[in-house]
């Protein structure tokens, strides 16, 4: 089993799981992100203000080592479950990830989730995140004005089969609201940017006249533009689109090495899923969809994102 990072003193999962109990002074969440990058990073210093700004509150933090790290991540959940914390807020890595949850609900224990959904999954409280769906149609927006019909795209998917990535390329194709382009060349690069520089040489190398790539999440966009100079391509001959605005997409923005990405907004997730879930945790009613926002980056409003 993989090793996940947990700040909480290593104890094993025991045979029974605590339940939690509510103190009138002090409430005790864990947080849980998928893997160590800018924008997870900037979710969990989000809720690390947050609970510094609210001392009643103590937040246990967790992160697993990658992407598809799911058997990390369950042993997080079941270690936070043996620290008796009254809820989870949590960016599931994956669907099947879903019973481990089941039995934080069945010991009482409020679950948000941050960022990815788990369609069909009714045990959650609420869910905080970007609609993906409708933030990859700013992306096919954007890629309606700078394409033609009859041109040529390359997508650097993220995880296939998780849905809040599925969206994001889903989204983009929308948003090209009938130009007819040609899908070329799709990869799968557990949005890592190793897998971004791979999945792009390959990409370029079946078809090195490609218009324009778009990358799912941020670390395979930054490989994408480093596979497009190795290759000796020039900037404006392809149009490269990112997401996430994060991990080095807003110097290659800076540099003209890639067109655009669209922001989430990570620290609103981490804020406002915690705060979330210390009013369910309170008794307070709570919206099942909170909606953190997106926007487009270019080089016209880089500062804006800076």
């Amino acid at each position: 089993m993989k090793l996940a990072r947990v700040l909480l003193g290593g104890l094993a999962l025991a045979t029974a799981f605590a339940l939690p109990t509510l103190a009138a002074d002090k409430i005790k969440i864990g947080f849980i992100t998928k893997f160590p990058v800018e924008f997870f990073s900037t979710m969990e210093n989000a809720a690390k203000a947050y609970a510094t700004a609210n001392p009643d509150v103590e937040i246990v933090f967790g992160q697993g080592a990658s992407g598809t790290d799911i058997e990390g991540q369950i042993a997080l959940i079941e270690s936070m479950i043996t620290q008796g914390v009254q809820g989870l807020a949590i960016t599931p890595v994956d669907p099947t990830v879903a019973p481990a949850l089941d039995k934080a609900v069945e010991a009482g224990i409020k679950v948000v989730l941050m960022d990815n959904d788990i369609p069909g999954w009714a045990g959650k409280t609420a869910l905080a995140t970007t609609d993906n769906f409708n933030a990859g149609k700013i992306a096919g927006a954007y890629l309606k004005t700078v394409l033609k019909d009859g041109d040529t795209i390359g997508i650097l998917e993220g995880v296939p089969g998780v849905p809040a990535l599925d969206d994001r390329v889903n989204g983009m194709l929308e948003g090209l609201d009938g130009l007819k382009v040609e899908v070329v060349g799709k990869g799968a690069t557990n949005c890592t940017q190793e897998l971004g520089v791979s999945v792009a040489e390959d990409l370029l190398t079946a078809h090195p006249d490609v218009k324009a790539i778009y990358a799912a999440c941020g670390p395979p966009a930054v490989g994408a533009t480093q596979a497009i100079e190795n290759a000796g391509i020039a900037n404006d001959a392809i149009v490269m689109v990112g997401f996430d605005a994060c991990c080095g997409e807003l110097d290659k923005i800076a540099s003209g090495q890639e067109d655009a990405t669209v922001a989430q907004f990570p620290a609103k997730m981490g804020e406002l899923g915690v705060d979330t879930l210390v009013k369910a945790i309170r008794g307070e009613a709570v919206q099942s969809l909170v909606d953190t926002g997106a926007g487009l980056v270019t080089k016209d409003n880089l500062a804006d994102f800076q």
